[in-house]
Formats: structure tokens, sequence, C-alpha cells
């Protein structure tokens, strides 16, 4: 009988391995030409002593600005995602609708949209205020998981539930609220858990086109102007750790919120 690995075995493993190719191709692949001041590829270790020569308040700074709007953009996106999804449990003649609606979104993209909404929002009113482009693209990028995550959860409801319900003079309302969304709660939180790191990426998205003054995507294009490599890395490695925290967090709300979910008990 085999022994399973403990789940937090893997992440590590996981995590090694990336920074060992990492290492290898800051070694041995992008080696700087001749005459060249800088790194294209500095190695591991050059950006972790860099983030901390810089200290954390250095790079919160800019970087409280680009949470702010992933946060909003998060709970902007993924509200209508799951308003628009139990809305269709109600009117179900509107989910054809609805689908394509959000595969619209998923397709759309983004630089594209970018472009289009900082003509059509703006960018941050005032400095270090969040950029409205940037929310709006961090909501449009949460909101093709979430609906279709939350509609494959409402359908996963027991009929035998339901049909309890009907008999009890139910209807689709009384449904929703006492079988569906349980049931649709373990899909619905994997999908807000995937939603984490694609609002961040859409808010990032949205600065690096121009539309704030202080944020990780105007650092960006600054730090690439400067050809200063390592902090661009530096900048990289913080956001997929903010990235990586975020999804960590909602995975372990899922675990306490469904513990009956992937054979985990309640004792």
């Amino acid at each position: 009988m085999t022994r399973r690995l403990p789940g937090w075995f893997a992440p590590i493993i996981g995590t090694l391995g990336l920074l060992a190719a990492w290492w290898a191709f800051a070694t041995f692949a992008f080696t700087p030409d001749a005459g060249k001041t800088y790194d294209p590829v500095p190695s591991p270790l050059a950006v972790f002593n860099q983030i901390v020569d810089d200290g954390f308040s250095a790079y919160w700074d800019f970087f409280s600005v680009t949470i702010n709007e992933a946060a909003i953009g998060f709970l902007w996106g993924n509200a209508l995602a799951l308003l628009l999804a139990a809305t269709v449990l109600l009117v179900p003649r509107i989910e054809p609708v609805v689908v394509q609606v959000a595969v619209v979104t998923y397709c759309l993209p983004l630089v594209a949209v970018g472009g289009i909404s900082i003509v059509a929002l703006g960018g941050a009113e005032e400095p270090g205020d969040p950029s409205s482009t940037a929310i709006f693209l961090a909501a449009l990028s949460v909101f093709f998981t979430t609906v279709v995550g939350a509609l494959l959860g409402f359908k996963a409801a027991d009929k035998a539930s339901l049909d309890v319900v009907r008999v009890f003079g139910g209807g689709r309302l009384r449904q929703l609220f006492t079988v569906r969304l349980i049931a649709a709660l373990p899909a619905v939180l994997n999908a807000l858990q995937v939603a984490v790191p694609t609002s961040l990426l859409g808010a990032v998205l949205g600065e690096y086109l121009g539309a704030t003054d202080r944020s990780v995507g105007i650092t960006l294009i600054r730090l690439q102007g400067q050809l200063d490599s390592v902090r661009v890395w530096a900048v990289f490695l913080l956001c997929a750790l903010v990235a990586m925290l975020g999804y960590a967090v909602f995975g372990l709300i899922t675990r306490l919120v469904t513990p009956w979910v992937a054979g985990r008990g309640t004792a």
C-alpha cells in the first residue's frame, strides 16, 4: 500500500523546481553579452538581495494601489457574475444569453479593451488613486470563470433535495437559497480562488496601458526604460507572491467552509 504524500509537499517541490529552472536559465542560457551593463535574466539570489536591499516599504508604496484596484475589480466582477448565474436559475430562458456574454468577455483581447476603456473611463483622478481602467479590466478578467463555475455548481444540486422543496410548496427562489447555494459553494469558492490571480493580472495590465501614475504597471514601464532588469524581476516575483498568497487564502477558506469536499471530514 502506497503512502499518500501530504498536500503541502507538491507546492514546495514545484517552487523549488521553478527556482532551479530560473537559476539554470540565468546561468547558462541568458548570460549578458560583452559590453552590456545589465543582465537580462538575473539569478534568483540577485533578485532576492535586491528586494532585501530596497526594503518592503519601497515596493508596498505602489503595490498597495494595485492590490486595491484588483480587490475592487474582484468584488465587482464576481458580484455581477454570481448575480447573473443566480438569475439564470430563476429565469432559465436567459441562460444562453448569459453564457454567450461570458464567453464574449473571455474572448475579448484585454489590450484592445484596455485602450478603449482608457478613453471611456479614464485613469486615476488623483495621484495614487485607483484607476477606473485597471478596476474594469480586473473585473472583466474574473467574470467568465465565476459565471461558469457558479452555473455548474448550481446545476450540481441533488434532484431529490430539490423535489423535497418543491413538494413542500417551495419555488425556484426557495430552491436557490435552501439547496442550490450549498451545492454550488465548492464550485463558487474554487472559481473565486482562480479569480484572485486573474484580477491582479487584469489590474496590472490596466496600469501598464498608462492609466495610473503610481502602481505596479507604471513602475514596470519605468524600470524597463531604465534597463533595471533586477528590479523588474523583483516586481514580477512580488506579483507572483501576492497572487499565490491570495490563491492560498481562498484555498484555506474553501477547506474550512466545505470540509465535505474531496473526502475531508468535519471531525
